[in-house]
């Protein structure tokens, strides 16, 4: 029994992973060496791959000490903080009638502080810091001013 050829009425076309030679195609065999992985490679000579030496560049320490530091600029929106004297930080742990571990905590690292212009000098001294209260002093639309304590503790990094 001959089987009849269906004549469509329209042409059919290869799929894309057909054409462009996609997951869907049977694996060919390559005419190259079997110890080439397939896809890109590169050799170890070539200038684009990161060797170890161009990775750990260092500046020289002239050039890191040639640039200067810039100064610290508070952003508008930023409260200002304050860091109170150990005088002053248990008069106002008195005046609050609260012990220290139950205030919010400010690491000593925390960028708010250098609102205070006494913080740096502070740091350079050498100053003790940790257990210190710093006062936010925050706009308020109803109070005018917010005022808000935080206890400075030690970061993370064990400053």
């Amino acid at each position: 029994m001959a089987v009849r050829q269906v004549r469509r009425p329209y042409e059919e076309h290869l799929a894309f992973n057909q054409v462009v030679g996609g997951s869907n195609e049977p694996t060919r065999t390559r005419a190259v060496a079997p110890d080439v992985p397939p896809g890109p490679f590169r050799s170890a000579g070539d200038p684009m791959t990161p060797s170890s030496n161009r990775r750990s560049r260092a500046r020289p320490a002239s050039a890191a000490a040639a640039t200067p530091k810039r100064p610290f600029v508070a952003h508008h929106l930023a409260p200002r903080h304050e860091i109170l004297s150990e005088e002053e930080s248990k008069r106002v742990l008195e005046k609050l009638g609260t012990p220290p571990e139950r205030l919010p905590k400010i690491l000593v690292l925390d960028p708010g502080l250098k609102t205070d212009p006494k913080y740096e000098g502070m740091r350079e001294s050498g100053e003790n810091l940790l257990g210190r209260l710093v006062r936010i002093r925050r706009p308020s639309a109803t109070a005018g001013e917010a005022i808000a304590y935080r206890l400075i503790v030690p970061s993370a990094g064990g400053d």
